[in-house]
């Protein structure tokens, strides 16, 4: 398709050189001139009438290669896009490339015949020229931002857009390239060189940063972004200051989108990211662990040592029986080395540490969590809410739904397991606890 639409092309540009050039022409003004003098006009009205007739000619024949071009040319080239495998070319069509690009036809013709006409210092030959100059570079701005927004979605199509955005460079060259053409148009209307006039934007340096501060730290931010691979679409995030705790959908060269888990949109500027501080979670997903740092409060009055029935029951767990073995034998030895007359002098079990051992061998067996990563049950510092014993342990899943199922399950059955230990669950007493206790009758 590719080379097709290049041949196209091509032969194009070669029929515009052949029949469609100043000689051209001039070749008709003659031959109309000869015509015209079977009607014994003047010399001057019939150099005038036959300019005249060219250029109603040359006018008519720009709108019919206009027609042509549209009607016949371009379906002709959708068509042979459809029936393509790529996918590319039908891109390029969704954006208007093809479509913006045929526009230019009828102004070559133009800007080539229409010098035949006119004398060449005539200052209507030098506006209808600057005009149609000026047009086509307005023309080319429309066929360069499609050509720029196709490629931008096939590059998208590839894995390494996600790790590398590029849309901060697409928009930044869309941006240079308007300016650049904006000095042109500028310098055609008042004849005047490019560099004259980017020679005189020296005083305006100041105003032009100003104008275009967001858009020039966006792009230094881009090229930050992209080099050290800091934020990617995709990427969760998470931004306090402005609210964003959610997925990066757009990286701009001014705002960086993020939807949020509420499915707001949140815009940040994108130099942000640069200057300030934020928090992204693609290392954890990355990684093949998200953390689950939870803790269970024990009421403190509940813990107590274990009694030789505690022991028995225990012993019966099939997580903690190997534990409990080897505990006995563990105390035992430790016990004949000292003064056993009294019970302080002797190490015991405890149900609380019973209830970590078995907390922790329960996580060491189950399917979800990642045993490669901190692995940690620990006790922290006692509080006004009890005693907190703390999981701090990695899932293997990372995706959000099925990690908070897979933690949900796990802390049911801890919570369900506590009383198995006869431990109670810290909480602070409510309406009905005082109720209760309003209305107890002692026997």
């Amino acid at each position: 398709m590719i080379q097709y639409l290049a041949l196209c092309i091509k032969t194009a540009i070669t029929i515009l050189n052949v029949f469609f050039n100043t000689q051209t022409g001039e070749i008709m003004v003659a031959l109309i001139q000869n015509w015209l003098k079977i009607f014994e006009f003047s010399q001057d009205l019939t150099i005038i009438l036959a300019k005249s007739l060219v250029f109603l000619f040359i006018i008519i024949l720009a709108l019919i290669a206009d027609r042509i071009a549209r009607q016949i040319i371009l379906p002709k080239v959708y068509q042979l896009a459809a029936g393509t495998k790529s996918s590319w070319d039908n891109t390029f069509k969704n954006h208007g490339f093809f479509n913006q690009t045929v526009r230019l036809v009828p102004v070559i013709i133009l800007y080539s015949l229409v010098p035949a006409v006119f004398d060449k210092e005539s200052l209507a030959l030098f506006y209808i020229q600057k005009g149609l100059a000026a047009y086509a570079m307005i023309l080319s701005v429309f066929i360069v931002d499609a050509l720029l927004n196709a490629s931008h979605e096939i590059y998208n199509t590839f894995t390494v857009s996600r790790k590398i955005p590029i849309k901060i460079f697409i928009q930044t060259a869309k941006l240079g390239y308007y300016f650049i053409c904006g000095i042109f148009i500028i310098s055609l209307l008042f004849n005047k060189t490019p560099l004259y006039l980017v020679s005189g934007l020296g005083a305006m340096t100041a105003v032009l940063m100003f104008i275009f501060k967001d858009s020039i730290l966006g792009f230094i931010a881009g090229i930050q972004l992209t080099a050290n691979k800091m934020v990617a679409i995709g990427d969760w995030i998470e931004m306090p200051k402005y609210s964003a705790d959610g997925d990066v959908i757009e990286l701009g060269l001014a705002t960086v989108k993020v939807r949020n888990f509420d499915k707001t949109v949140t815009m940040i500027p994108t130099y942000a990211l640069i200057s300030e501080s934020f928090k992204n979670w693609r290392g954890m997903k990355e990684s093949g662990g998200r953390r689950i740092k939870r803790a269970i409060h024990i009421d403190i009055n509940s813990i107590k040592f274990c009694d030789q029935e505690m022991i028995d029951r225990f012993q019966k767990v099939q997580y903690i029986s190997e534990y409990i073995a080897s505990k006995k034998t563990e105390l035992e030895n430790y016990n004949k080395k000292v003064n056993a007359a009294h019970q302080i002098n002797i190490r015991r079990l405890t149900n609380i540490g019973i209830l970590r051992a078995y907390l922790v061998h329960y996580l060491k067996g189950h399917p979800y969590i990642n045993q490669g990563m901190t692995f940690l049950v620990r006790q922290l510092k006692p509080t006004e809410n009890g005693l907190p014993i703390e999981t701090y342990v990695f899932c293997k899943e990372v995706e959000w739904s099925k990690f908070e199922a897979v933690q949900s399950d796990i802390f049911d059955h801890i919570l369900a397991i506590v009383p198995e230990f006869d431990l109670r669950i810290f909480q602070s007493p409510t309406g009905n606890d005082f109720k209760a206790a309003i209305n107890f009758q002692p026997r």
